[in-house]
């Protein structure tokens, strides 16, 4: 069995009988030289300006900027001939052995977010061996050719160009420009959108790329290559003090989706070094990589070398502003401190000057009465303000909305020096008094202010709170409001209301939910109670057995309740007494009532841990 191959270690891509390949690609002539139509070159180098040699940016670089670059890109072994037989592998001839293109490649970047670029290949060593196999000869590469023209844009949609994470889209499109016969290009048009994320921080530099490629289908034997699913991924970091030499390490393949094997994928990896020549033309860029390839897919070389010369303006990060009022810190003569803006160099920036609006001598900070003239004080309420108080209220006149009564401050000036309202005595002003019929206390919160206090917490005021010295629940009846439905004792957790049933089955009404609430609270607050028996009891209403299981139901059924609501299983028991236990008369309505109950018996805790002084 004859086969082409791309030779990292010679590895078998695609299986291919010479005679159905050359079948297929051309009309069936015996010892005449054949070229497939095969599109060689896998790598494509990313965009004038990018940060790696073969995975593109997010990012358009700069506004109104344009980028040039010229690429040399060697691939050694990208397509080989090998025989597959029961004796191994022989290789029949390299078809191209070594294949180097000259990329001419241009950017232009718009308004810091758009970018459109082209770049064209020139093919300008192409060799290999005329390999003969099967009754078919397979002409050398012709040398120089043109590839295909690539054309592109993308667009960023979230990040600058110093920022830790970028995203974009973008894509190429590839017109085939190049000759279908010298191994560079298989006369299809191609697409490719692209899915683009990077960034970088401080010293740091990343990019990733994803994305289909949609081209024709071209059948080499049995084997159909189509649209791909492409990919690349580059990580990279800054060196010297002006970050102008880098160093990086990158990745690119793809996958045929038409037939997904090792005979249409491709992979590759480049490291390498691009220096920026500052501080003497930090405009120029050259870069060198080279790496193995590391699939045997149709195009993956047995390793690659890439050098780059490029034009690439540096693009500078945004001034600094560290005080945030919108000077740059290179012209702002007080960085450190918001300011504002002037038109002398040595304020711009500054906060302005102090104030003293009345021209008393007090600067408008220091002055209790900034728009009326006054006079020093010790008292710093007075100070700066003239001397007549005709009220006797400690605030002046003329700051004074009511100077012939006596009132008092008063943060509104329409209010300052006024008597309040306080309808409720409280001494809150009834404008800020949350409850102004009803006597409270003073809070942040402007909903309460002025209301009756929570002296228990349950949030419930004292004043609806029917237990209000015991945290409880909230309850439609008011005689309950506020109260606890569950008590901790020593050994038992007692409940003030029963655990509701429906008649002869274990079904928990929903009028229970509220109660089992605060009894699973009790556990969750209290996890030194270790093991908890609920008991189920019933009357002596209907036969022994009926009730015990009965009881065992109901128990059981109390339990489920407090696993969903959190509990532990393994702190719980269930179990049914029936009407072995009455606590009351049962020849009565009230006392059986008071027999038909679930209770929580305390059977293990924890001591609880002494408190450190």
């Amino acid at each position: 069995m004859n086969m082409l191959a791309s030779k990292p270690e010679r590895a078998l891509l695609c299986c291919i009988g010479l005679g159905a390949f050359l079948a297929h690609s051309v009309p069936a002539r015996a010892q005449e030289a054949q070229t497939a139509a095969v599109d060689l070159p896998k790598f494509a180098p990313s965009v004038a300006g990018d940060r790696f040699f073969g995975v593109p940016s997010p990012y358009a670089a700069g506004e109104a900027t344009f980028h040039a670059m010229a690429l040399l890109d060697y691939a050694r072994e990208p397509l080989v001939l090998v025989r597959d037989d029961a004796d191994g592998e022989e290789s029949l001839g390299t078809i191209v052995r070594d294949q180097m293109f000259v990329h001419v490649g241009i950017a232009f970047s718009i308004i810091d977010r758009f970018n459109i670029n082209a770049d064209m290949p020139f093919a300008v060593l192409s060799s290999g061996d005329a390999t003969s196999a099967g009754g078919f000869d397979f002409s050398e590469p012709s040398g120089a050719a043109i590839g295909d023209l690539r054309l592109g844009a993308r667009v960023r949609l979230f990040g600058e160009y110093h920022e830790p994470f970028q995203l974009g889209v973008g894509g190429y499109v590839w017109v085939p420009t190049g000759a279908d016969d010298s191994y560079v290009s298989d006369g299809s048009v191609r697409g490719q959108p692209q899915l683009l994320m990077g960034g970088r921080a401080d010293r740091f530099i990343w990019s990733f790329m994803a994305g289909p490629s949609f081209r024709g289908s071209t059948n080499q034997g049995p084997i159909t290559l189509g649209h791909r699913m492409e990919w690349g991924a580059g990580v990279g970091a800054l060196l010297l003090e002006e970050r102008s030499l880098q160093l990086g390490l990158e990745t690119s393949g793809g996958l045929d989706v038409e037939s997904p094997d090792q005979r249409s994928t491709n992979a590759e990896v480049l490291a390498g070094v691009k220096w920026r020549l500052a501080p003497w033309a930090d405009f120029l860029e050259l870069g060198l990589a080279g790496g193995p390839g590391l699939t045997s897919g149709i195009g993956t070389p047995a390793g690659r070398v890439v050098f780059q010369f490029a034009y690439t303006p540096e693009i500078e990060a945004a001034p600094e502003d560290r005080d945030g009022d919108k000077i740059v810190d290179n012209m702002d003569a007080c960085p450190d401190t918001p300011g504002i803006k002037t038109d002398d160099p040595k304020t711009n920036g500054c906060p302005p000057p102090p104030s003293d609006k009345d021209k008393d001598g007090i600067l408008d900070k220091d002055d209790a009465c900034p728009e009326v003239a006054g006079k020093p004080n010790a008292d710093p309420k007075r100070h700066g303000c003239p001397d007549q108080d005709s009220d006797g209220d400690g605030i002046l006149d003329p700051v004074d909305a009511c100077p012939t009564v006596k009132g008092v401050p008063s943060n509104d000036p329409a209010k300052h020096g006024c008597p309040i309202a306080d309808k409720d005595g409280d001494t809150i002003p009834d404008d800020v008094d949350a409850c102004i019929d009803i006597p409270g206390v003073k809070t942040e919160d402007p909903k309460t202010n002025g209301c009756p206090p929570d002296t228990d917490g349950d949030g419930i005021r004292d004043d609806v709170d029917a237990c209000p010295k015991e945290k409880g629940v909230d309850d439609p009846d008011p005689k309950k409001r506020g109260c606890p439905k569950v008590i901790l004792g020593d050994n038992e957790i007692f409940i003030l209301e029963q655990v509701q049933f429906d008649t002869a089955k274990s079904t928990i009404k929903k009028e229970s939910d509220a109660l089992l609430d605060s009894v699973a609270k009790v556990l969750a607050d209290h996890p030194e109670l270790l093991l908890l028996e609920v008991q189920g009891h019933t009357d002596n209403r209907g036969g022994k057995a009926m009730n015990t299981k009965l009881s065992d139901d109901r128990a059981k059924a109390v339990k489920a309740a407090l696993v969903k609501r959190g509990i532990a299983a393994d702190r719980l028991t269930a179990k049914g007494y029936g009407l072995d236990k009455p606590i009351a008369d049962n020849a009565t309505e009230d006392g059986r009532a008071k027999n038909r109950r679930v209770q929580f018996i305390v059977l293990k805790k924890a001591d609880k841990p002494k408190t450190q002084p």
